[in-house]
C-alpha cells in the first residue's frame, strides 16, 4: 500500500465546520450565458454575425474565464508543525505550476518558502470550477484569486493573533512560523496555535488589501521547484504508480481498426488464463481482472470478440477529406474588404498542410478505481479531474457525488490526459470484480486508440504595395476537429468551427483588409486537445506565407513584419519581441558558412513570442539540422523566470520535432505506428542550441506560458531553409524525402 495515496489525512487545524459548498460546474472555456446569449443575437443578427463575434473573443482571451472559492480555508490549512499548506485544483504535469503557484500564495502570505507545504486537491475538496489544467491559465486564472485568499487569510489569522497577544492589529507580524510584536519578537505566537483558538471562523467582508506589483519579493524569484524532492528521490506517485491494499490489475479488449464496431464479445479461453479473477463482458465493453498486468494482458488477447471493422481508410484518403473548398467554411476573422484586393494581378498565393500527430507523454494513460456501493475512488493521471469524475459516474451509472477523483504528479499531459478513457476501463471492471483495478496502457495503446492532432490544410492569399504595406490577406483553412468532441454537441451549431482547431489562424498584423475562414472537417478517427491546440499548424501556415510575401516584396522578412506592426498594443508587443530575438539571434550579421537563419512570430493568450532559427541542411541526405534557436516571450509579469524559461526549452524541442520528424500515417483503416519504431522523436543528439530572453510587458499582470512558445518554432526553421535554399517546403514534416525533394 502506498504511503503517499492511501494514508489517513493528517490532522490540521481551523478547517471551519459548515455546510459543504460546492459551486454549479460549467463546461471548458465558455459559460452558459455566452451560449444562451449568443443563440439570443442570432435571432437578431444572423448566425454569421454570431460566429465572428464569438470567433473574436476566443482569440482575444487571455485565458479562460473561471470561478474560484473566496473562503480561504478552501485553499489553506494550518498543519501541526505551523507549516501552511496549499490545497491546488491545478495538476503538475512537469511544467511548474504547483511552484509558480506556491510563489503566488507566499507572496501574499508572508511566510518563508520552506514553510509552505502544496498539496494536490481531489474532487472532495471545494475547489470551485478547475477548468482542467490546460489552455496555459492555470496561473493567469488562478492569480487574482489566490492573491485575494492569501492575504485574508494571514488577515484573519494575524487579527486573532493580536488578540491573544493583547497587541493591535497592525503591530503583529509574521516571524517564521509565528505571528510575533514587531516591537519585541520574544513576543510570539505560533500559527498553528492561532488556527486552533477558534471554533469557527468568519470572513470578513471587507476586502484585504494587496501588495502593489512592484512590491513583490517572491513573484518573479527562481524559487526552486516543489515537485523536485519527491520526484528525485521516487516518493512521487504517477498515475501507473498508484497502489492499495487487494489490488488487482485490468485489460481491455481494443479494435482492429479505427472505425470497427463490436458485433459481440464471448469469453473464449481467456477464463483458462493463469491469475484470471474475471472476464466481464458487456454490449460494448469487454476486459480481464487479473492477478498481473501480464496475466490480464494475455487473457484479453484470448477473448473471441467479431467485430464490423467498417471502411479501411487510408492516408490519402484523409488528406482530400480535410481539404479547403465547397460547403462549410466559417468566418472567424472580416476587417475591410478582402474581395477586393485579392485574385487579381498582383496576389500571391501558397498551400499549406501539417500532418497527423499523436500524444507521446512519457506515462502512457493510468488509472486505479476502487468501486464500492457507498464510494468510488479513482486514482488517474488527469489534467481533468472534474470531467473525469462526471464521465466516470455516468459510465457506472451511480451519482456523482459518491465518487472522488485523486489526480495523481503526470507523466506528461499536452491535453492527452485531458481524457477518461482509462479512468472509465478501470470503474468498470472494479464494479464487475468487486474489487480495486488498476489499467496502464501499453505504447501501442497509448499510439492507436486515443485522439490525435488532427490533419490541416491551408490557402492562403496576400497582396503588398510597394512600399512594403500589406493591404490584403486571406487565410482559409481546414481541419479536424480539437475541442468539440469535449464539449455539449450544441457547441459545434452554435460557433460553426472548432475554436481550437483555428486557434492561431487569424491575422495579427496590421492589415486593412484581412479575413481567415474555418473550415471543419469530420475525421474517421478521434481528434482532439493537444499542446497549443491549432497554434503549431495555423502559425506554420500564416508566418511561412508572410515570409513569402516579404519575399515577394523584396523585403527583408524581419523589416517586413515590423513594418506592418504598429507600436501600441498586442502590436507593439509583438514588434518588441520581434526585435528582441533578431538582437539575440543576431539577425542581420551573416550567419556561419553553410547556413541561414529564418524568423517567425505569434501572439496567443495574450502572449507574444518571436524566435530565430538557424539551420543547415546535408543535400546528400535531405536532413535538415537546427543549430540554434533564439526566442524572445513577453509573458507579462514572471512569476518563476527559470520555469518561464523552461516552458520555452520544451515547446523548442517539441516543435523542431514537429518540424523535421513527427507524422502519424494511417494504412488500412489502422494507425501504423504502435512504437516509437515508427513514430521516432527528436533526441538530444539534434537538439539545438537555445536562448531565451523574457520581455515584460510592464503592467503587472501574468499571462500564459505554457503553450505560446509553441507557435514560432517551426516557421522559423521553414523560413531558415528557404534562406538557406531558395526552396519552399509547404508540408510537414520537413523530412528527408521531402527536402531531396525540393532542393532536386
Amino acid at each position: 500500500m502506498s504511503d503517499k495515496i492511501a494514508k489517513a489525512p493528517e490532522k490540521v487545524a481551523g478547517q471551519p465546520g459548515r455546510s459543504r459548498w460546492r459551486p454549479t460546474r460549467r463546461g471548458f472555456l465558455i459559460g452558459a450565458g455566452i451560449v444562451a446569449g449568443g443563440v439570443a443575437l442570432g435571432y437578431t443578427y444572423g448566425v454569421p454575425w454570431v460566429r465572428l463575434q464569438m470567433a473574436g473573443i476566443f482569440d482575444g482571451a487571455e485565458g479562460p474565464p473561471g470561478s474560484f472559492p473566496k473562503e480561504p480555508w478552501a485553499w489553506f490549512e494550518v498543519l501541526p508543525d505551523s507549516r501552511i499548506r496549499l490545497y491546488l485544483m491545478k495538476v503538475e504535469m512537469g511544467q511548474g505550476v504547483h511552484t509558480a503557484l506556491a510563489q503566488v500564495a507566499a507572496e501574499e502570505l508572508g511566510i518563508g518558502w520552506a514553510d509552505l507545504d502544496v498539496a494536490q486537491a481531489s474532487t472532495e475538496r471545494d475547489m470551485g470550477d478547475s477548468l482542467m489544467t490546460s489552455g496555459s491559465s492555470s496561473v493567469t486564472g488562478l492569480f487574482e484569486p489566490l492573491l485575494a485568499a492569501a492575504a485574508t487569510f494571514r488577515s484573519m489569522l494575524a487579527g486573532e493573533a493580536a488578540s491573544l497577544l493583547g497587541l493591535p492589529a497592525d503591530q503583529v507580524v509574521v516571524a517564521g512560523r509565528s505571528f510575533a510584536d514587531s516591537a519585541d519578537a520574544g513576543r510570539s505566537v505560533e500559527f498553528y496555535t492561532v488556527a486552533t483558538s477558534r471554533a469557527e471562523w468568519e470572513v470578513p467582508q471587507e476586502v484585504t488589501p494587496l501588495k502593489r506589483w512592484q512590491e513583490y519579493s517572491v513573484i518573479g524569484q527562481s524559487l526552486p521547484r516543489v515537485d523536485i524532492p519527491a520526484k528525485v528521490t521516487g516518493q512521487a506517485i504517477y498515475g501507473m504508480d498508484a497502489r492499495v491494499e487487494g489490488m488487482k490489475y485490468g485489460a481491455v479488449v481494443r479494435p482492429p481498426t479505427l472505425v470497427a464496431l463490436p458485433k459481440s464479445f464471448q469469453a473464449g479461453q481467456a477464463g483458462e488464463v493463469e491469475g484470471v479473477i474475471q472476464v466481464v463482458i458487456a454490449d460494448d465493453f469487454a476486459g480481464v481482472v487479473a492477478e498481473s498486468r501480464a496475466a490480464a494482458q494475455a487473457a484479453v488477447a484470448r477473448i473471441d470478440a467479431t467485430w464490423d471493422e467498417g471502411h479501411r481508410w487510408q492516408q490519402a484518403e484523409l488528406e482530400q477529406l480535410v481539404t479547403v473548398g465547397g460547403s462549410g467554411g466559417v468566418v472567424i476573422q472580416e476587417v475591410g474588404d478582402v474581395s477586393r484586393w485579392l485574385g487579381g494581378e498582383g496576389t500571391l498565393t501558397a498551400e499549406y498542410r501539417t500532418p497527423l500527430a499523436v500524444h507521446t507523454p512519457l506515462e502512457a494513460q493510468a488509472a486505479l478505481a476502487d468501486v464500492q456501493p457507498e464510494r468510488v475512488r479513482v486514482w488517474c493521471s488527469t489534467q481533468g479531474q472534474g470531467f473525469v469524475r462526471g464521465q466516470v459516474a455516468k459510465a457506472i451509472g451511480v451519482d456523482e457525488k459518491i465518487v472522488e477523483i485523486l489526480p495523481t504528479y503526470v507523466g506528461g499531459g499536452y491535453g492527452r490526459k485531458a481524457g477518461w478513457e482509462v479512468a472509465i476501463e478501470a470503474a468498470r471492471l472494479s464494479q464487475a470484480a468487486g474489487v480495486p483495478v488498476h489499467v496502464g496502457w501499453t505504447r501501442a495503446e497509448e499510439m492507436r486508440y486515443g485522439y490525435f492532432r488532427p490533419l490541416t490544410h491551408h490557402l492562403l492569399s496576400g497582396r503588398v504595395e510597394k512600399d512594403g504595406s500589406l493591404v490584403a490577406i486571406e487565410h482559409r483553412q481546414a481541419s479536424g476537429d480539437v475541442a468539440f468532441d469535449f464539449l455539449p454537441p450544441f457547441m459545434s451549431a452554435v460557433m460553426g468551427a472548432d475554436f481550437g482547431a483555428y486557434r492561431g489562424a487569424t491575422i495579427r498584423y496590421d492589415v486593412p483588409n484581412k479575413r481567415t475562414v474555418a473550415y471543419r472537417r469530420d475525421m474517421p478517427l478521434r481528434t482532439g486537445w493537444w499542446r497549443g491546440l491549432g497554434l503549431l499548424p495555423n502559425t506554420f501556415a500564416v508566418e511561412s506565407f508572410v515570409d513569402e510575401l516579404a519575399h515577394g516584396a523584396g523585403m527583408d522578412p524581419l523589416a517586413f513584419r515590423l513594418r506592418n506592426l504598429g507600436d501600441e498594443g498586442d502590436s507593439g508587443r509583438l514588434k518588441r519581441v520581434l526585435q528582441a530575438a533578431a538582437e539575440l539571434g543576431e539577425w542581420g550579421k551573416p550567419a556561419p558558412a553553410g547556413r541561414a537563419r529564418g524568423i517567425a512570430a505569434t501572439i496567443d493568450v495574450g502572449t507574444p513570442v518571436a524566435m530565430v532559427a538557424e539551420v543547415s541542411v546535408d543535400g546528400g541526405s535531405g536532413k535538415v539540422r537546427v543549430h540554434k534557436i533564439a526566442a524572445a516571450m513577453d509573458c507579462g509579469l514572471v512569476v518563476n523566470p527559470d520555469g518561464a524559461i523552461a516552458q520555452v526549452e520544451g515547446n523548442i524541442m517539441w516543435g523542431v520535432g514537429s518540424a523535421l520528424i513527427e507524422e502519424l500515417a494511417v494504412q488500412d483503416g489502422q494507425v501504423v505506428a504502435t512504437n516509437f519504431d515508427r513514430y521516432p522523436l527528436l533526441t538530444i543528439q539534434d537538439a539545438p542550441e537555445v536562448a531565451v530572453v523574457l520581455v515584460d510587458s510592464g503592467d503587472g499582470k501574468p499571462r500564459g506560458v505554457g503553450e505560446p512558445p509553441l507557435g514560432p518554432v517551426v516557421p522559423a526553421i521553414a523560413n531558415a531553409f528557404f534562406a538557406l535554399t531558395g526552396r519552399r517546403i509547404r508540408q510537414l514534416p520537413m523530412n528527408e524525402a521531402r527536402v531531396k525533394a525540393a532542393l532536386a
